[in-house]
């Protein structure tokens, strides 16, 4: 499934016990009700609290014989208007929504003026931003590094190498956004770089993912800006 969502409301895309409000909680439930089986689903990535989606992509598993498309009628009825289905189909037993994906592309929005609908979808920063610095500073992001730095919860023991294929900056009707694409994305990554590059000078990212140390204390960007774009398979 290509499933779309606003995440503002959400405590992000994996389940939790204790009955907390998450995408693949309700996708689940709305799930096993129609095929009347337990559906567990796997994900190409784990979108954070108020993290959006356009292109999460899940599999799953069921014995039901339900057509596609009766199935994604039913259960984008089933499902809370934050939460759509856009597409579905059959893929082999051997496919993995998160092992077999090659590339996965998150954007960032970013407000330089206030809105009161747009703030829903966009980080806010206040002043204009200075395209051609931050686009230097987005090359150097570029490549196989180690970004435990920009990490949150990393364990010891945790592959924290990623290689990114490409960044860009640049400009969508009255928004700023900052484009990354990757193998692979560790907890919080794209929000701390996000913030590092507003605050940073061109040379200071490379700095840091050589040396492993900030050069300054980050706070990640609001998670309203950021959206998993698309999963290249």
């Amino acid at each position: 499934m290509i499933i779309e969502y606003d995440g503002t409301d959400y405590a992000g895309w994996q389940k939790q016990p204790g009955g907390v409000n998450t995408v693949q909680g309700v996708l689940e439930a709305a799930l096993s009700h129609i095929v009347q089986e337990p559906v567990l689903l796997t994900a190409a990535g784990r979108t954070d609290r108020g993290v959006h989606a356009r292109g999460q992509v899940a599999n799953f598993r069921t014995e039901s014989a339900i057509s596609l498309e009766r199935l994604m009628h039913a259960v984008n009825g089933l499902l809370p208007d934050t939460v759509c289905v856009r597409n579905i189909r059959e893929v082999p037993d051997t496919f993995h929504a998160r092992y077999s994906a090659l590339v996965r592309e998150y954007r960032y929005f970013i407000l330089e003026k206030r809105s009161a609908i747009d703030q829903r979808y966009a980080g806010y920063h206040g002043f204009p931003l200075d395209l051609e610095r931050l686009n230097l500073c987005a090359k150097e992001i570029v490549g196989r590094h180690d970004f435990a730095v920009y990490a949150k919860g990393c364990s010891s023991a945790e592959n924290t190498f990623c290689t990114v294929y490409g960044t860009a900056w640049g400009r969508h009707e009255d928004m700023v956004v900052f484009r990354i694409s990757a193998n692979r994305f560790l907890r919080t990554m794209v929000r701390f770089l996000v913030s590092a590059q507003l605050g940073a000078s061109p040379g200071e990212l490379e700095e840091t993912l050589r040396t492993g140390r900030l050069l300054k204390s980050l706070v990640p960007a609001d998670p309203a800006g950021l959206f998993l774009w698309q999963v290249v398979y």
